[in-house]
């Protein structure tokens, strides 16, 4: 059974009070920069250019999905005891019951990082140029799939920019957080347009793989120690795709409340007028 207005408002205001606990930032998340300005000075050349390779690949991501594009025909995985087979389908659900695939979802990914992170993690030093697009790679099919578990098309472009800002949103300040918040709030925008301006506005997106980059810094400094990485890793890896996961999981439950109290609003204009 689909949510009343009432319920719908109710999750609403449960959306929003996650939001405003964003603004509280720990300090040591001030001080993400500074591992990497010592590590830009000290990191050999092929150490950098691995990590480079983040800014080709959230690119390649934006324009065409890449090798991280998740399929719309993977819906049965998610709901695995419903008829749900196209994203059509997925949109007559209950919001709860989408919230259930995605905790699901959530947990498998939450698993996959522990155990990648615990394996680049032993080899220290050497490993963490493989470690930091991996992770990238989850956290953008996490995203994907919540996408696709909440109704929306992962191969839509305007999706995929939605993906990056979620990414940027994690991964920034508190100053950031609320212009990303505004801009991902009239993403569905009718006045705005199929062109509007969250295209203009991600073209900036190699300023996200810095902002991403930074965030991680200084966690990634401890998984450099040889076999200790292991346990850092697993701890870091799995604590990326948990931040990741709750704000694609509150950000998307929220487009998809103000979607539905918006149709709503017009059935109940559309009774009025026909009164």
């Amino acid at each position: 059974m689909i949510e009343t207005k009432e319920q719908l408002f109710h999750e609403l205001k449960i959306c929003e009070k996650w939001e405003k606990e964003q603004s509280d930032l720990w300090f040591w998340e001030k001080l993400g920069r500074l591992p990497f300005k010592l590590l830009d000075k000290f990191t050999p050349a092929f150490l950098q250019k691995k990590i480079g390779v983040i800014i080709d690949e959230l690119g390649q991501y934006v324009q065409s999905g890449g090798r991280y594009l998740s399929s719309v025909s993977s819906l049965k995985a998610y709901y695995p005891k419903m008829d749900v087979t196209t994203l059509e389908d997925v949109k007559s659900l209950p919001i709860s019951t989408m919230d259930d695939a995605v905790a699901k979802l959530t947990g498998n990914r939450k698993k996959l990082a522990t155990i990648q992170g615990a394996g680049t993690g032993f080899g220290g030093f050497l490993t963490i140029s493989i470690d930091i697009p991996m992770l990238l790679g989850i956290q953008l099919k996490t995203l994907q799939d919540i996408a696709i578990c909440y109704g929306y098309n992962p191969d839509d472009t305007k999706e995929r920019l939605y993906i990056v800002k979620i990414l940027q949103f994690v991964s920034s300040d508190i100053v950031g957080k609320k212009a990303i918040l505004q801009q991902l709030s009239i993403i569905d925008s009718p006045s705005e347009g199929p062109n509007r301006e969250v295209i203009s506005e991600i073209q900036g997106w190699r300023e996200v793989v810095f902002t991403y980059r930074d965030q991680i810094g200084w966690k990634k400094l401890f998984q450099m120690i040889p076999i200790a990485g292991l346990l850092f890793g697993a701890v870091i890896n799995r604590s990326a795709v948990t931040d990741i996961s709750e704000a694609g999981k509150m950000l998307y439950r929220k487009r998809k409340i103000n979607e539905r109290l918006s149709l709503e609003n017009e059935k109940e204009r559309s009774c009025n007028a026909d009164e």
